[in-house]
């Protein structure tokens, strides 16, 4: 969905030059690309659901993409009915379920060992204990927080909906501080979620910049081009990094929607390698490639060192696919409708399927070894595991 901050003129725009690339998180770049229907998978490996479990109403009606977290044989998920609980990630089994009764459109994020932050569309930000669920503390932050909090070294980074970032003390959610960007015109709808690595705060902005802050003050330390938009009209120009940043050793990776996938040195701060490529979904990276879904839903391996094609699957055009998860053995994209798709990390030859979900899937899936956790809009939070 596209975010529009000077409504009429741009809606007069979008009309006049047509909805067919509309997309955002919803749906491919180009909505004229009929999905793909889906072919017998030759040679399949055993895919299994290991449990399943329900989580509220999920996102059902809403234009907001939560994502679970996973931490010390726990996950974490919420939904925007205001539910979050905690499961054993191997067993499924609920160990504490707390109704916030608020409006949740940002999370799931964890501190250490500690807390379950959520954050709402009315600027509410909300910690749980994670032992048990019980609140710990709430703080208002300046906008509709649309990422999954960050948390590090006793401060809590909330992204929100204007263009800013805040720093809460994790004991007590005191504001510590306050960073402000500009917002270009249009911008996908959502942000993505910043990386908190040592001291710095790192995020990928609207504008197709790369923002570093500190962390403990807030202070801006560096703010890169990584994907200058071209053309003349506001529609023309849209970009933005709308997925989360990945870091991988000694290097950031990251990728704009109508941009480019890019890999940077965090020592130097220059890139090591970058390449056109278009992209909401997102990707991984595992020690040697970096999958990416593109905005035309192909996924793309990519070699870590220079950025090479190494595979490309295209089988599944048009099913507004998710960003990659790499398990062990395997890469894993879910789709529009429910379905979990794991491809062979060697050559990109979908190798296993399964109807993981009612509906559509937007939150990437998450990885534990070659356990796959994924969260459906409907609300359904399931474990799937491929191979033995």
């Amino acid at each position: 969905m596209i975010m529009m901050r000077r409504a009429l003129p741009l809606l007069l725009l979008v009309l006049s030059a047509g909805c067919s690339w509309l997309g955002g998180w919803f749906g491919s770049s180009d909505s004229s690309i009929r999905p793909a229907e889906l072919k017998p998978v030759a040679s399949a490996v055993n895919v299994q659901q290991l449990w399943e479990a329900k989580v509220g109403a999920g996102t059902e009606g809403q234009f907001f993409r939560l994502i679970p977290a996973l931490a010390d044989g726990r996950i974490y998920a919420a939904s925007h009915d205001g539910t979050v609980l905690a499961l054993d990630a191997l067993s499924g089994q609920r160990l504490w379920e707390t109704d916030t009764k608020l409006p949740i459109s940002g999370g799931v994020g964890l501190s250490e060992k500690e807390l379950v932050l959520v954050g709402t569309d009315k600027g509410q930000v909300v910690a749980l204990q994670q032992r048990d669920g019980q609140e710990a503390w709430r703080a208002t932050v300046s906008s509709e927080v649309l990422a999954p909090p960050r948390a590090a070294r006793g401060i809590v980074v909330i992204r929100t909906g204007d263009g800013k970032f805040t720093g809460l003390d994790a004991r007590s959610g005191e504001r510590r501080w306050v960073s402000a960007h500009a917002l270009p015109a249009l911008s996908l709808r959502g942000n993505s979620a910043p990386v908190l690595i040592q001291n710095l705060v790192i995020a990928g902005l609207e504008t197709g910049k790369l923002l570093v802050l500190s962390l403990d003050k807030g202070l801006p330390l560096t703010e890169k081009t990584i994907a200058p938009p071209r053309g003349r009209t506001e529609i023309e120009r849209l970009i933005d990094i709308d997925s989360e940043p990945k870091a991988f050793g000694e290097t950031l990776y990251l990728v704009a929607y109508r941009g480019s996938v890019t890999a940077i040195d965090m020592r130097s701060g220059n890139p090591v390698w970058s390449r056109a490529l278009s992209s909401y979904a997102g990707l991984d990276v595992d020690t040697q490639q970096v999958y990416v879904s593109d905005d035309a839903d192909a996924v793309l391996a990519l070699d870590r060192r220079d950025g090479g094609t190494l595979w490309k699957q295209a089988e599944l055009s048009g099913r507004r696919l998710t960003a990659p998860v790499a398990t062990d053995d395997y890469v894993v994209v879910g789709d529009f409708e429910g379905y979990l798709h794991w491809l062979n990390k060697s050559d990109g030859r979908i190798v296993g399927r399964i109807r993981a979900a009612g509906k559509e899937i937007i939150a990437p899936p998450i990885a534990a070894g070659n356990i796959v956790f994924v969260y459906g809009k409907n609300g359904s939070l399931g474990a799937f595991r491929a191979g033995g």
